[in-house]
């Protein structure tokens, strides 16, 4: 057994990458090390019933500071349109006093980061090993984030990327130019990332060598050190909350894996007319359905936006919800068969360990490679079509729903073949746990 260590726990201010970084605390602090965990006090409320041990993980809120552009009261990628990010990278840098006298005082052995590239230095001053921790995947990673590549050769593979099917086609190329943007004070998103990889102590993915190994060894060949890899690192779902009535009831209606389920992530708020069509194209599947997403923009409640009639026509097979919910639990319930998904790493890891079918509709770079990953190389979901606008039609929506959903379907069957040789391979050989234990003992072993 190695010594016991202090960690200290720094993410990005966004959900998807707070609640894998909490999920990676629990597992840490299961083997009995202690975690101090940094982040705004606006997010402690979600964050707090995550805590599996509140005896050993401890929350320190940090103060965010007033920057010029970021709206008053803003902490969280939540509470800001998309393209207001590199305002809050801003306020993230500057709270890097609150974060030095944090570890003055805490004394961390080591420092777990993703998105604050001054960490290293803070942990290097301070006698701490820094981790930068990869919340996406890595493919992603070795597509995105390789050393030495100028700003006009960010939108192609580097050079020596392994043969994959994990390429972005065509126009879609555009995706990968939010690298060059600027993320913070005089810094693009690709330099920020770029710097915390290059001077981190252990880069460590959330991924495994079965699904992603090739990509991993490229990165690793990348930045000459080893990457540790995590295994997906998901909550146990015997612990915890469970399913609120609300949903348990309503879901209960329904025969076993008929109901979609649709959620697009914390981050994207669709335009009133993306967010029609995607209700249409749920009606138009004539399933059961849930969507959860954000009211769309010029919209203060989901009601007011939806389309005229609809809530009418869906009355007690659709409900279009604003709030908040139990994602893994409604994944898990057994009237659940299919799960529409933007594709975030979370997302897609959630989808992987149910049993329901996978329609991807991607929106930003890193979704559209995990997309890919997940259609194209492992062939365990479909991709949505879109239209030359950028966007889908509810025709497109609903076709990619049934095909996965009919019984008689070619791709349905395939989809769910090789889902369910995935899953099994997964969750039943001890294959998560194993990672997270090889993972701490790394960990172990480096303080």
């Amino acid at each position: 057994m190695g010594s016991k260590f202090h960690a200290f726990m720094f993410p990005w201010f966004a959900f998807g990458h707070m609640t894998a970084f909490m999920h990676l605390a629990n597992k840490l602090a299961e083997k009995g090390h202690k975690i101090t965990f940094l982040l705004p006090k606006k997010a402690l409320k979600q964050l707090e019933p995550l805590n599996l041990f509140p005896n050993r993980i401890f929350f320190h809120t940090i103060t965010i500071p007033s920057v010029d552009g970021l709206p008053p009261g803003a902490e969280t990628t939540a509470d800001i349109p998309i393209t207001l990010g590199s305002f809050l990278a801003s306020a993230m840098d500057r709270t890097r006093d609150q974060v030095e006298k944090a570890v003055i005082i805490g004394k961390p052995d080591l420092i777990f980061f993703d998105f604050s590239p001054w960490i290293p230095e803070i942990a290097r001053e301070y006698g701490a090993k820094s981790v930068h921790y990869a919340t996406v995947s890595a493919a992603c990673v070795a597509i995105s984030f390789v050393p030495g590549r100028s700003p006009d050769e960010l939108a192609l593979p580097p050079p020596g990327y392994p043969s994959s099917k994990v390429l972005l086609r065509g126009q879609e190329t555009n995706s990968l130019s939010f690298l060059s943007y600027p993320f913070g004070d005089g810094t693009t998103f690709y330099e920020r990332i770029m710097t915390g990889l290059a001077n981190c102590d252990v880069i460590s993915i959330r991924t495994c060598q079965e699904m992603e190994g090739k990509f991993c060894d490229f990165v690793e060949s990348k930045f000459k050190r080893k990457a540790l890899l995590t295994g997906p690192m998901l909550p146990e779902p015997d612990k915890g909350l469970p399913l609120e009535d609300q949903w348990a009831h309503w879901l209960s209606q329904f025969e076993p894996r008929s109901v979609v389920y649709c959620a697009l992530g914390s981050q994207i708020v669709l335009e009133k007319e993306q967010f029609q069509e995607l209700c249409l194209g749920m009606e138009l599947t004539g399933l059961p359905f849930l969507v959860a997403v954000k009211p769309p923009k010029g919209s203060s409640t989901i009601q007011e936006a939806l389309p005229e009639g609809f809530e009418e026509r869906v009355k007690g097979r659709g409900v279009v919800w604003g709030g908040w919910v139990q994602q893994p639990l409604i994944l898990a319930h057994p009237s659940t068969g299919c799960f529409v998904s933007h594709c975030g790493f979370g997302s897609m890891w959630e989808s992987l360990v149910n049993d329901c079918q996978i329609v991807f509709v991607p929106h930003l770079g890193e979704q559209i490679l995990n997309t890919r990953l997940m259609s194209d190389e492992l062939e365990i979901s479909v991709e949505v079509k879109r239209e030359e606008t950028g966007w889908f039609s509810k025709e497109s929506l609903s076709g990619a729903i049934r095909s996965v959903m009919d019984k008689d379907s070619e791709l349905g069957n395939l989809v769910r073949r090789n889902h369910a040789k995935w899953k099994e391979s997964l969750v039943r050989t001890g294959l998560l746990s194993g990672y997270a234990d090889r993972y701490v003992e790394a960990l172990e072993t480096l303080v």
